[in-house]
Parts: structure tokens; sequence; C-alpha cells
């Protein structure tokens, strides 16, 4: 008899052949990972000599991080959906900050009309929460009238100092300088008139001043930049802001001289840092290089955005759920005999993206927890370094991704009791008939979550590992190490901050790629809120560079 699907056995044994070939094209050995990276650091050295290219390697004109020890008073505009947000930080100079902030709507009518009127609306958001949190304002300086109960002609007052601002602004921008970027097209519903072309920058700052606001917007911000900044800040300094989230990007501090590109420009001629906006999410589109299997492509060609955005389609959130719901409806599918819940499916299971990856994290925190020391992200300064692994104790998660664990008869009780947990989750979340899920059923889930998220942590370490290289931090292989006492890489995201052990799995793919001595020293830590928070500090660092 002809096969019926792609999957096909007619046997147990013929069965296990087909998890054991599902598992083969996940895995990733070391070997692939050290092609993967030295992909990476290609496309890094490409995408700083030329534009134009998927590795976008845009420069940020950032061209210094923060180290913690600053003061002042900052604004934060972010704008990028439903809503926008206005923050000010107020900068404590010990490594910490006070945050206060209001998020305002953003009507369609609003995004689709005139841009003035958008953005003299962005200006009366801020104006609003100045007078509600009024802290930003300068106050008024006093005077050295001889009567101290006189009142002071407004002409002999010196004029306020401008509040500097950032701007977060999540749409496609030509970014010229640190202050200045051109619209390029606007994205999610947005569609304001007259607004292509121009400076972002400029717009914002225009309807500032028909308001007469005292406030100055100094620098446009990618929020990942901000990430980097916002790390930079708690930990005393940073090299690397990445986002492992529902999307995935990095931005790190490379070296002026690098980025030739640039070519004669000033910011060139001056020399020194400057931070880059990778774009990483965009790697090898092409898929020459990345572990591509058929469950992948098929996420790819009914995505909204075809041949593009490779990598961030095997490593991010967004995707991680519909990659394992293609595996599970492979396997329902499977002919003559499904090899899934008795070949029956459901209407989350049958929907484009109804499996979501909050479900393969809980399916996975029930089989590892109590057992898997899960290695969480640091969060501010005063952790001891056990908790971040970066202590000579190593963590090491164990091999789920075996189908050997889909052999329930030979699991021990207590793994028995943990998939039960599992089976109790998928019926609630996929809307099973209890009837259709066995402990196997449960395992198999289980596997394929395992096995989708493994490969996503190590690709993630790949990204890291190739920023540690091109930095001269480390040697791709190890071998070599910096005299620095820790790498600080600043992270925000759902994946890296709630799926259990995606930080374990990354560093386990850092220890590969660059050695253990090297991992040792790398701190990942949590980036706090790189589009507001992120966005006050550039325009710190804006400041310093004299905007």
């Amino acid at each position: 008899m002809a096969p019926t699907s792609a999957l096909y056995a007619t046997s147990p044994e013929a069965a296990h052949r087909i998890l054991d070939d599902i598992e083969d094209q996940f895995r990733l050995p070391k070997d692939h990972l050290v092609r993967i990276t030295s992909k990476f650091l290609e496309d890094f050295a490409l995408g700083l000599s030329e534009y134009n290219h998927p590795m976008a390697m845009i420069p940020t004109f950032v061209t210094g991080v923060p180290d913690g020890t600053e003061t002042g008073t900052f604004l934060a505009l972010d704008l990028g959906g439903t809503n926008l947000r206005v923050c000010e930080v107020e900068l404590l100079g010990n490594h910490e900050f006070v945050l206060r902030q209001q998020k305002y709507k953003v009507s369609e009518a609003l995004k689709t009309g005139e841009a003035t009127t958008l953005f003299d609306y962005l200006a009366d958001s801020v104006d609003a929460f100045l007078t509600e949190f009024s802290s930003a304002v300068p106050s008024s300086p006093t005077s050295d009238s001889a009567n101290p109960f006189a009142s002071p002609s407004l002409s002999d007052l010196p004029p306020e100092p401008a509040v500097p601002l950032g701007l977060t602004f999540s749409f496609p921008v030509e970014q010229t300088a640190l202050n200045r970027g051109k619209i390029l097209t606007w994205t999610k519903g947005f569609a304001a008139k007259n607004a292509i072309g121009h400076d972002v920058v400029q717009l914002l700052q225009d309807a500032f001043d028909r308001k007469h606001l005292h406030v100055r917007c100094v620098a446009l911000v990618n929020d990942t930049v901000g990430a980097l900044l916002s790390r930079a800040y708690t930990s005393g300094g940073c090299i690397l802001g990445s986002i492992f989230g529902t999307g995935t990007n990095g931005a790190y501090v490379e070296r002026v001289e690098n980025i030739t590109k640039l070519g004669d420009s000033p910011a060139r001629q001056q020399g020194g840092d400057m931070v880059v906006n990778t774009e990483w999410g965009a790697f090898n589109n092409t898929r020459t290089i990345l572990p591509t299997t058929p469950f992948d492509n098929k996420v790819d060609r009914e995505s909204i955005n075809p041949r593009l955005q490779a990598f961030e389609k095997f490593i991010s959130g967004m995707y991680l759920g519909e990659i394992t719901r293609n595996i599970l409806l492979s396997l329902i599918d499977a002919a003559p005999k499904p090899l899934l819940f008795n070949g029956r499916s459901s209407k989350p299971l049958n929907t484009h993206y109804g499996l979501d990856t909050a479900i393969m994290s809980e399916v996975e925190e029930a089989w590892e927890t109590g057992r898997v020391p899960i290695v969480p992200v640091t969060t501010d300064t005063t952790e001891k370094p056990t908790l971040n692994g970066t202590s000579d104790k190593k963590v090491k998660v164990p091999d789920w991704q075996s189908a050997h664990f889909t052999d329930v008869d030979t699991l021990s009780e207590d793994d028995k009791a943990r998939l039960e947990r599992v089976r109790g989750i998928i019926i609630q979340r996929l809307l099973l008939d209890p009837a259709d899920v066995s402990l196997r059923d449960a395992a198999i889930v289980r596997w394929a979550s395992s096995l989708v998220a493994n490969r996503a942590a190590r690709l993630s370490g790949c990204a890291v590992a190739a920023v540690l290289i091109q930095t001269g931090r480390a040697k791709l292989g190890g071998g070599f190490t910096t005299d620095e006492e820790k790498i600080s890489v600043g992270v925000d995201g759902s994946l890296i901050q709630h799926y259990p052990n995606f930080n374990a799995r990354l560093r386990d793919a850092l220890r590969d790629l660059v050695g253990e001595e090297v991992e040792n020293k790398v701190e990942i830590g949590l980036a706090k809120d790189g589009s507001g928070v992120g966005a006050a500090l550039c325009a710190l660092q804006a400041i310093k560079q004299g905007y």
C-alpha cells in the first residue's frame, strides 16, 4: 500500500523511526553551531561594509553607554501601536532609577489622518503627562530682587531649559544621526498623510514648538538599543542588548573603524565606539545554513513575510508554537495509523497559530519543575553569580529531546506523574477529548515542545557568541578570553525571562562555541523596559554627545 501522508508507519518500530527522524532534524551538534556562528560573523562583516543587506548592521550614532553614575531627569515617548506611552525616568546615580509612565490611546482617525494632527496629539499627551507628573519640568529660578516679596518681570527671567526626550518610533526609518531619521513607511495600521520622507524628530519637535512646550527631542531610539542602554545603567556597563521574545534582535557596541560603510563621514572620522543595531532576525534569509525542516518551511510559506526574517522564525516566541503545531499535526495525520491523539484534532490544533508558545512553556514547566535547576536571568546587580549561571557549578539541563522519553513504560513513577500533569494541560489548552489523550501522547507533546525550544535556545546562543567574537572577547571554539572580569549582556523578552531553562540551554550552546572560561564571565541580565527607560537613557547619551 502506498503512503498516504508524509509520515507512514506500518509497525511500532517504523513509528519509532519517524520520531527518531524528527529528532535528528532538530538536533544541533557543536559542529553545526560553529558553522552557523561563522556565517553570522560573515554577515556581520558584510553588513558593516555595505548597505542594503538583510543583516542590516544599522549605525545608531550612539557613541557610548551609561555606567550607572549618571543623574538627571529625562523623558521618553514610545509610539508603536494602539497606545503611546510617555515616561519620565529619574536617574539616581547609583545604578537605580525611578520610572513614572502613562499610556494614551491612539485612535484610528489619528492613525490615518494628517501627520500634523497625529504629532500634535503626541505633544498634547506629553503636555498632559507633565501636568500630572510635574517633576520633569524644571523649577523657575529664584530672583535676587531686593524686595523678597516682589515679582520679577518675565523678561528678567532666563528661559527655562528644555527637558530632553528620547523617541522610540517602532516604524521603518532611515536614521542619519542620533536625532534625525526619515520615515520610510507606515506599518501596524498607521497611514498618517504627509509623513513619509519627513524627519520624524523634526515632526515631533515642530509639534512641541507649536504647543510652546519646553521639551526637546534629542534622540531617535530602537528598542533593542534601549535594552542595551538600560542594562548598562543598572549593571555598570553592557556590550550587547538583545531581545528574545515575540521577535528577536540584537544591538552591540562596535568600533567605528569597523563600520566601513560610513565612508569618510564625520561620525567615522571621530572614531571611538558606536552602537550597531544588527537586525539579526533576518540572518540567513536564504536558509543556506539554518537547520530547516519541513515544519519550518510550512511556517515560512504560510507567514505574512515568506523568505524574510528567517532567523526570527526559528527562535522567537511568535513562531515556536506554530512549528510545534506542525509537528503534532503530522503525527495526527500519519498513515495508515495515526501516531497521536487517535488521529483526532481540535480547533486550536486546526487553527493557524492556534498553539501558543505559552502552552509549550506550561508543558515543559510541568515536566521540569522540582527536578531541573532553573537558571534565571539576573534582574539586578545584587544577585549572586550562581543565579545567572556564572559560578563554577554549571547547571546542565538533561537531554529531554531524546525520543526515548516517549516510551512511557520505561519511565519512573515520578515521571509518569509529571506526564499526568502534562496530559491535563494538553486536554485543557488544546480542547481535546480526554479519551484521545494517552500518557504516551502527553510524552510526545512534551518531547516535541522540548525539541523546538532547545533548538531555539541553541541558535540564540550562536547570536550571542558571534557578538563576543566580533568584539574581540572570545575566539570561536574557545581558547581565548578577555581580561575583563565580567561581560555584561542585557536581555529582554518573554522567552528568555519565562520559558523554562531557555537561558540555561542558551548558555550551554555559548559554552560549546566560546569555551567555558569566557562563558563563565558572561553575565546575562534583564534589561528593563528598552522602549521606555532605554529611550530616556538614549536622551541622556544624546546630551553627553552634545545634541
